[in-house]
């Protein structure tokens, strides 16, 4: 699948700023701050796409500009990143509004995955290096089925595939939800856990039989469709290997689309953890909900820009949050960041201003510090208001602003 246009990130050890710091990110799975790099030059970020059926709301904006730092931040200290990430092109929401408004469901895939590729190079959010639709990945998703069943840990109800949480002696680890919580949590979203004749309710589709008029493929699980977990489980291992860094997503998929993704994964690799970091968006309301489709809450970035906003302000909206506490978006978010963008400009034209050095060195210790974009904003805020006659630092915080917050 097509991705976006490649984003220049400049290095600023040629500007004569030397390189940052590997980050400590926070890990949901142990619930703490935990160092990447220290597993070799690469880091592998894996990052769940859309659904796309209706994008591209700010909520899926906070999610991918949270990895499109994070990126930055890895090649500022010198590392190499491998960045995947799926499209859930096909699914029953994305069935749903196809249905519902009479269109193609292809055709509309197809129409939201555009519309997210235009709103993500807009924002200028680094592209993945591989973007991978669920359709093109089902040879990935049947071999990774096929080794589940192979090992045991996958068995069939009329002719839809379960994978068996008993396989894995991890289930937990990830969300530390209490089995209750998991079994409501998993009636929220999307799961099935009262059917008859699963061996437990936590048991999760791998591949569902053929159903009328629905998309299906042929394959020797049957003809039918994949289930949603094992398409990201197989799309990572593929591209990325058993074992990868960071695994990436809203909160809204600790449980259970990432506990019961890795799950499956580690059970086909025989190695755990799947990833040795699970890092999350909060959730981002409106209105008093959660932003989602379902409540039909949404501030779309594509409606923004249509307006005449800047996407660079929409990015300084959301980076001014804690990417780990829920908040809520109201319209001063937007005339914030309007502002602080403005501010930032005219300090970077002026002739003169307070030594770079130290306000990159305080950006690169928040960011690395548990990633604490609030704070690299303020230290900017900071040297924007001050006075100085170092004629070279203007030019050199544009760069550090562009290279590590992606804000030209």
């Amino acid at each position: 699948m097509e991705s976006w246009p490649i984003v220049d990130v400049p290095r600023l050890a040629d500007a004569g700023l030397g390189i940052g710091h590997m980050p400590r990110v926070w890990d949901t799975a142990s619930q703490s701050l935990v160092e990447l790099g220290g597993h070799g030059d690469v880091i592998r970020i894996y990052v769940c796409g859309i659904t796309p059926y209706d994008a591209t709301h700010l909520g899926h904006a906070a999610t991918y500009l949270v990895f499109d730092v994070l990126q930055r931040v890895c090649l500022d200290a010198g590392r190499a990143v491998h960045y995947v990430q799926n499209v859930t092109d096909v699914d029953d929401p994305l069935l749903v509004r196809a249905q519902e408004t009479g269109l193609d469901w292809i055709a509309l895939a197809e129409r939201e995955t555009e519309l997210f590729r235009t709103d993500m190079a807009a924002l200028r959010i680094l592209p993945p290096e591989h973007y991978v639709g669920a359709v093109e990945a089902i040879p990935d998703i049947i071999r990774a089925v096929e080794d589940l069943r192979a090992r045991g840990a996958a068995y069939d109800i009329d002719g839809d595939v379960y994978y068996s949480v008993a396989a894995t002696g991890h289930l937990g680890e990830v969300g530390h939800y209490g089995v209750d919580e998991m079994i409501q949590l998993s009636r929220e979203r999307g799961g099935d856990p009262d059917r008859p004749g699963k061996k437990d309710p936590l048991d999760c589709l791998l591949w569902q039989a053929a159903r009328p008029d629905e998309p299906a493929w042929e394959s020797s699980l049957g003809h039918g469709r994949p289930g949603w977990h094992v398409e990201c489980a197989a799309i990572a291992m593929r591209y990325l290997g058993p074992v990868i860094d960071v695994q990436g997503g809203g909160s809204d998929l600790v449980f259970p689309h990432h506990e019961l993704g890795a799950a499956e994964a580690a059970t086909v690799t025989g190695e755990w953890p799947f990833a040795r970091t699970f890092v999350h968006q909060a959730m981002v309301g409106y209105q008093g909900e959660k932003m989602s489709k379902s409540k039909g809450n949404l501030v779309f970035v594509s409606k923004l820009r249509a307006t005449g906003v800047d996407p660079m302000a929409i990015r300084l909206a959301l980076l001014a949050h804690d990417h780990r506490t829920d908040w809520e978006w109201r319209h001063g978010e937007l005339t914030a960041g309007e502002r602080r963008l403005e501010r930032w400009r005219n300090a970077f034209e002026r002739a003169g201003a307070a030594p770079a050095g130290p306000v990159v060195d305080a950006v690169r210790g928040a960011l690395a510090d548990g990633f604490r974009t609030p704070d690299a904003l303020q230290f900017i805020d900071t040297w924007a208001a001050s006075d100085g006659t170092d004629s070279a630092a203007p030019g050199q915080v544009a760069l550090a602003v562009d290279a590590l917050l992606g804000i030209v």
